[in-house]
Formats: structure tokens, sequence, C-alpha cells
């Protein structure tokens, strides 16, 4: 009996051996390449990525006080050390006050330098020694192909700083914006993005930031598998006109457009952009484009619709916005209208946009 205890003592203190060794284990020298990338990605990127929160002042029904109501929250990251964070429009949009929390969980009140509704798009700036700031390594999305491994780390449901991974699903996709423009060339991904992961980075598996997600689609409002990002391309052309001017400087034409334009292109059955007028002093009334006017009995006499700029169909208002966005004041576009039937070709340099 006294052999078989000592049997057993000695299995136990052989396990106990065994589950001491197996806790002093590094696990990391067990992990495989990829786990490997997604801790250094990880590792690396999360100190940049920031939270957001917003709120507005309301008047209360029974004394009139004003009072800060939490609106929502969403994700930024650091885009620069001069304190710039980048984040979605709609995460900030009607906020009266808005703070960042880095990842050290210091706060700062931000202020807004520039918004782009039109692409979901955002710059705060925030006044914070910049040896706290480690901004994202921006990548480039052309070099993106589907089945290439994305990384998502934002606040979802409020959780911070958590990390989802996925692959570029599609790429190319269109969704509407906030002010229900066409946002082009969007990168899916099945990487689980949730309501809070709004304006965070989409990485590389370099730990470059390859797109800005932004929206989801799923019916139960959670993550169904499909999600959006804007292309880091274009959040590099756009983020530093944020920050200079506040907004991005689309060029004008130099017309102004009919109201309610789906209503009267169906009504006269036509496709294009409808010239309601010319511009003073711009290249459209120069060079003779005409808008609407009246004819001695009364009626409505179409003037130029819009049909091709630089050799791109325009159908629609939206199409002539993605063309116009893609130059800059002083470009030079050719702009081909339809009038009585006729085609007419005017050469126009694109001029500045007003100040708001």
């Amino acid at each position: 009996m006294k052999a078989f205890y000592s049997a057993v003592l000695g299995v136990v203190a052989l396990l106990a051996a065994t589950y001491s060794s197996a806790q002093a284990l590094d696990y990391s020298e067990f992990a495989t390449n990829d786990e490997a990338n997604n801790i250094e990605v990880f590792k690396r990127t999360s100190p940049s990525v920031v939270n957001i929160t917003n709120s507005r002042l309301v008047r209360s029904f029974y004394s009139l006080n004003p009072q800060e109501v939490p609106q929502g929250s969403g994700t930024g990251f650091v885009w620069d050390a001069d304190g710039h964070i980048v984040t979605n429009f709609h995460v900030v949009q009607q906020a009266d006050r808005v703070l960042v929390t880095l990842q050290d969980g210091t706060t700062y009140a931000a202020r807004a330098v520039g918004l782009d509704p039109s692409r979901d798009l955002a710059v705060l700036k925030i006044e914070v020694p910049d040896q706290q700031l480690i901004p994202v390594i921006p990548g480039d999305s052309s070099l993106l192909e589907v089945g290439r491994k994305v990384i998502a780390i934002g606040n979802p449901f409020g959780l911070d700083t958590t990390m989802t991974v996925g692959v570029v699903s599609a790429l190319g996709r269109e969704i509407d914006s906030v002010n229900r423009r066409k946002i082009r060339d969007v990168i899916q991904t099945d990487a689980a993005i949730n309501p809070g992961n709004s304006g965070g980075p989409l990485l590389n598996s370099l730990g470059q930031l390859v797109g800005v997600n932004t929206a989801i689609y799923s019916p139960s409002g959670g993550s169904s598998g499909i999600g959006f990002a804007i292309p880091v391309n274009t959040v590099k052309r756009v983020v530093p006109e944020l920050i200079q001017f506040g907004r991005v400087q689309t060029p004008i034409l130099g017309i102004t457009r009919i109201p309610q334009p789906d209503y009267y292109r169906q009504l006269w059955g036509i496709e294009g952009v409808i010239v309601l007028d010319t511009v003073e002093g711009t290249d459209p009334e120069r060079l003779g484009m005409r808008g609407l006017a009246r004819s001695e009995r009364g009626r409505i006499v179409l003037g130029d619709v819009i049909v091709e700029v630089d050799g791109q169909a325009i159908g629609n208002e939206n199409d002539l916005a993605v063309v116009m966005e893609q130059k800059r004041p002083g470009d030079t576009v050719s702009v081909t209208t339809l009038r009585d039937n006729q085609l007419q070709r005017y050469q126009i340099q694109l001029q500045a946009p007003p100040n708001p």
C-alpha cells in the first residue's frame, strides 16, 4: 500500500511540475506567422487609434436651461504630430462638443478643422504634446487585391481598441454618403465592423493605413461580414485640403443647376445636367452657354444640357460631381452639351469655389 501511495504522489508531483513549466512558457514562440503578424500590427498601430465621443446642447423642456446630451461615439486615428485626428463626418455630425481619448486614457477637447460630408470624412484638432501622438503610416490602396488580409481597429459598441481581421472582399464598390452623394471606389471587407468602428483605420499586413471604416451592410445593425472603407488614396488627397482650407477645393464650372433635377429630367425625357443659368464672369457665360429661357408665349425653353465632360458621360448631377472632384481650380475641361438636338462643345477653365 505504501508503494501505491508513493506512486500516486509521484504522479501528482510530475503533473505539478509540468503545469508549472507550462505557465513559464512563452507562447509567442508558438504563434503562427499570421498570428505573429496580427500581434505586431496591433501593438504598433493601436496607439494611433483614438476614441471619439460627441454631445449636443439641448434645452430642458421644463427649465429651458441648456443640458449636454451624449449623442454617440466612434473611432478616429492620429494623422500627424500636429494633433490632427481623422474620422468619419457622421461621427461628429451636429455635435456641439467632441472629446478625443487617446489610448493612454487622456481625454482632450477637439475642434473640427475640416468637414467633407460627400466622402464622409472629417478632420479634428486636439492640443496635445506631439510626443504623445503616434501617427498612422498611410499606405497605397491602389495595390490592394481581393483576398488580401486587412485588419480593423476600433471601438465597437464602446469596447475600446478592438481588433478584427478579414480580407478584402471586393474593390470599386459604391455607397451613399451622408448627403446622398455617391462615394466611389470603396473597399468592401469581411473584417467585423460594428457601430463604433466608424472612422477607424483599416490596415494591411504591414500596418499601413489602406482605408477608413465608414459603413456596414446589416439588416440587424450588427456585423454581417459586409463592411465598407474609404480608400486611403482618397483620404491622402482630401485630408490636406481639409486641414488647409476647411473643405475640399472642388472647383466650380460656372453654371447654376435646376432645382429638382430628377423631376425635370423625367418630365422632358432627357439625361444630363440641365443648365439653369451661367455665372457672371465665367467661361460658360463668355462662350455663350445658355440656361433656361422663356418663349414669347411663356413656355420654358431648354438651353444647354451637359452630357459629357472630358470624355466621361454625364447622366445626372452626381456624375458631374464625381468628375469635378477629380479636378482642381485652374484646370481646363472639355464640356459637351446638347442644345436643340445639336451637340455644343466648350473649353472651360474651372474656378476656385467662393469663400463660405
